[in-house]
């Protein structure tokens, strides 16, 4: 999936609202969203196409953003997305990914959507 802008996006997010409100905001921006409700949906997703940008929740269910981050980071054939984390959780820092604290604005979402893309936060796979 593709967009005019050429980018793809896999949003992981577990709150339907939350997930709402970005997909349409980074579709206003331009880019093609896929959505996933949890970390397996992402997994599978993952297998299925090739993303641009994996904007991600850590604390989802069935398997967590830290689990389908780590198995990025376990398959060094796989050109790895740019990573997004959006999480709720404190304390969190990765060196692979920037991390944005809920809440967020959906206008600080796509500017950091479009600093990732220029490899500002590029996954360790890269």
């Amino acid at each position: 999936m593709k967009a005019a802008s050429g980018v793809s996006i896999l949003l992981v997010e577990d709150d339907a609202d939350l997930r709402y409100l970005f997909r349409i905001s980074l579709t206003v921006a331009g880019f093609a969203v896929r959505e996933a409700a949890d970390g397996y949906q992402a997994l599978v997703a993952l297998e299925e196409e090739v993303f641009d940008v994996l904007v991600i929740d850590l604390g989802l269910p069935r398997v967590s953003g830290f689990a389908v981050l780590d198995e990025l980071a376990a398959r060094p054939d796989m050109q790895g997305p740019a990573i997004v984390v959006v999480t709720g959780l404190d304390g969190v820092e990765r060196r692979d990914a920037t991390v944005l604290r809920k809440p967020v604005e959906t206008a600080k979402l796509v500017a950091t959507v479009r600093a990732a893309l220029r490899g500002q936060f590029r996954s360790s796979q890269a």
